[in-house]
This record gives C-alpha cells, structure tokens and sequence, in this order.
C-alpha cells in the first residue's frame, strides 16, 4: 500500500517507491526554475530490502507514491538455516521470513527472541532484536 505526495515535499530520511519497489532517500536536491522550465528535483535513494541505489530527476510539481510502512513485533519460533519461523505478536500468525543480511541482527537472532519486522508493499524485513544490548 501506498499513498501519493508531491516530489517537492520530500525530504531526506523519507521513503519512496520507484518502479514498484520501497526506497529510502540519502540525497535530495532542488534546482530553481528556468526561463523555460520549472524546478527539479534530483533525488538519490537506496533500497530498502537489497540495497541497490537508484537516482531520478523529476520536477517538484510531479506526484509519486510513499510507501506505508507497517512496524510489528514478532517472536521466533524456530531456526532451520537461513530461514526463520515467527510468530506475530498482535495477531499470533505464524509465518517464515529468510535470516537479515545486517551481520550485528544476524549475530542477535535466537529462538525465543522478540524481533521488529517491517512489511512493506508486500515483502518483509526483520529490522532490529528488541531486548538485545
């Protein structure tokens, strides 16, 4: 899900969907207008899920869609390999999930533990281990 916004209200930090995928902005620049043109934005952004960069060129006027982020917790359950089996915290849904790729998340994860899950536009992605120093 998604919601649309104006190109030139974004700001650094925010997220964004460019061809159907989440990003995070890193770089947001604005050029003033032309004689024959109006204001741009150049926008720089990484993925979110595999960390791919992307950059656009747009005019400020233009809308695009930010995605809506839903933060949940969740539980493991169990470990076989690479894959994970949670259980959500509110709705007690039992659902897999692949190991994070962030090494310090990675190094965290346990049976047992609670983890905050981001799902977004249909993937997920286990962000951090709560309770965990």
């Amino acid at each position: 899900m998604s919601r649309p916004v104006d190109i030139g209200s974004l700001k650094v930090g925010q997220h964004l969907v460019i061809d159907g995928k989440p990003y995070r902005i890193v770089s947001y620049e604005k050029s003033k207008p032309g004689k024959h043109g109006s204001a741009k934005a150049r926008i720089v952004a990484i993925n979110i899920f595999d960390g791919s960069k992307k950059s656009i060129v747009s005019p400020v006027d233009a809308r695009t869609e930010i995605p809506i982020i839903d933060k949940r917790s969740a539980q493991v359950v169990s470990i076989s390999g690479d894959s994970l089996q949670l259980m959500d915290l509110e709705t007690y849904e039992i659902f897999y999930s692949s190991m994070p790729d962030d090494l310090d998340v990675r190094k965290k994860v346990e049976q047992g533990v609670e983890v905050e899950y981001w799902s977004v536009l249909g993937q997920m992605k286990i962000i951090r281990v709560k309770g965990a120093n």
